[in-house]
């Protein structure tokens, strides 16, 4: 509650908070239209693919780019403007800068900046979730040891989520579930670029004409955007993902504590605890009523004993909606915004040395499933695409099973048939050694080698 006076103070004293932005696309451009005018900010550099791109991004989202930009670092620092270039680890490596900013979508680009920002002492902030939970837990451990924040991305759902999460709990309630909302139904899962417009009714010319990717959208179809977030919620918080993976029940916010507590309380939950997404479609197609697509909530509970009486008394004097029992209640957020969200991040570990969200342990992951029956020789195509899809897991789930993880289900070639629903394993591919297959196998043996960090 005291991030925006800080920024103020730093600005008071021209010392800004140095920050640099890789990859200019939506949810960069986002920031960009933002942190242009937060106080005790200075953005000191953009690094993209394409120069051009940043700075169209630039003149977008409102900046005067004649007046912005600077020739090198040196300029940017004495003058408060931005170097535009298409070196990435020459921005990192900058004079100055405090917090890095991955926007890029990949999440070979997203661990390798991470590392260089680590490496440099820089403060990272991972927008790109599929790097987060890709490797997220041995970056967020590589960052503390060197002093340094590895963080979640305030105004995604995780980050939003984690906030939620870590209030409830300081509050002392106990939290039964946490999530979003989407727009799903089980069909879904079988999803492709093919078909993706017509499940988001969404007429073909108009996504034509709005350039929109159907592979990228599709991810979301699918469900593997949304198993994607909640391991990196769960990895972040401790709560649990379901054996079965997402249930994706229709429930409108009025709903939430009704539907998202344990089964052994009448709701649809394995046990307290855990992550969950929430359809805004009932099973039919029709929409549900008061529903959450856009939001994230939480589901907590008093404390179930005769000693919690007070405090469900006063969820009834204060207007929350309960189950039967009185015992559970919620909260939700009807909305986020993304990247205009994203400096609280930035200010937060500049100003607090402290993290929107960070992996506390390996509790979920993400496999790589076949979404129909594949075939030795076919190659998979990863996130949105005709072959897989991303379904959450356990993590000591999937090492038990050699689970390949969706991040790496790119462009790799099938050794023997996979049956359609099932989870394509390492030995099941032919993969090229790289460097984040190192980190990733990296990970999978230092968080097995230590059970307590694989359960909650």
């Amino acid at each position: 509650m005291n991030l925006a006076r800080k920024l103020k103070a730093r600005a008071a004293e021209g010392r800004p908070v140095r920050v640099a932005l890789i990859g200019a696309g939506k949810f960069g451009s986002m920031f960009l239209s933002q942190v242009r005018t937060t106080p005790g900010t200075h953005l000191l550099g953009i690094a993209d693919l394409s120069r051009d791109r940043a700075v169209a991004a630039l003149a977008a989202t409102g900046w005067d780019t004649d007046a912005a930009l600077a020739r090198d670092f040196d300029e940017a620092r004495r003058t408060g403007r931005t170097v535009v270039t298409e070196d990435a680890a020459a921005l990192i490596a900058a004079d100055g800068l405090e917090v890095v900013v991955d926007a890029t979508g990949s999440p070979a680009a997203g661990i390798r900046h991470a590392l260089a920002a680590i490496a440099h002492r820089r403060h990272i902030v991972m927008v790109t979730v599929e790097a987060d939970v890709l490797a997220g837990p041995l970056l967020a451990r590589r960052a503390e040891a060197a002093g340094v924040v590895y963080a979640a991305a305030y105004g995604d759902q995780p980050a939003l989520v984690c906030d939620m999460v870590d209030w409830a709990e300081t509050c002392g309630f106990r939290v039964v579930a946490a999530g979003k909302g989407t727009r799903h139904l089980p069909a879904f899962h079988a999803s492709t670029p093919e078909t993706v417009w017509d499940n988001l009714a969404i007429p073909r010319e108009m996504a034509a004409a709005g350039g929109m990717n159907p592979q990228m959208f599709n991810s979301f179809v699918d469900g593997t955007k949304s198993a994607i977030e909640m391991a990196a919620i769960s990895n972040m918080t401790g709560l649990k993902a379901p054996r079965d993976g997402l249930l994706f029940p229709p429930c409108g916010v009025d709903d939430l504590p009704r539907v998202l507590r344990p089964r052994a309380d009448g709701g649809l939950l394995e046990e307290t605890g855990m992550v969950e997404v929430v359809s805004s479609l009932e099973l039919d197609g029709r929409p549900v009523f008061r529903d959450l697509r856009w939001g994230v909530y939480v589901v907590l509970e008093a404390d179930p004993s005769h000693r919690g009486d007070y405090a469900r008394r006063c969820f009834k004097e204060y207007g929350m909606v309960t189950d039967p029992s009185g015992r559970y209640t919620a909260l939700y957020r009807p909305y986020h915004l993304i990247g205009l969200e994203l400096g609280v991040s930035v200010a937060a570990a500049a100003l607090r040395n402290e993290a929107s969200g960070s992996a506390i342990g390996f509790f979920s992951d993400v496999a790589a499933t076949a979404k129909r029956d594949l075939h030795a020789g076919e190659t998979l195509d990863g996130e949105g695409g005709y072959t897989v899809y991303g379904k959450i897991m356990r993590a000591e789930d999937s090492l038990a099973a050699g689970a390949l993880p969706i991040g790496l289900a790119h462009h790799v070639v099938l050794k023997r048939p996979v049956a359609a629903g099932q989870p394509v394993r390492w030995a099941d591919v032919e993969i090229a050694d790289s460097d984040t297959v190192r980190i990733r196998r990296e990970m999978e043996a230092a968080f097995a080698a230590e059970p307590r960090r694989l359960s909650a």
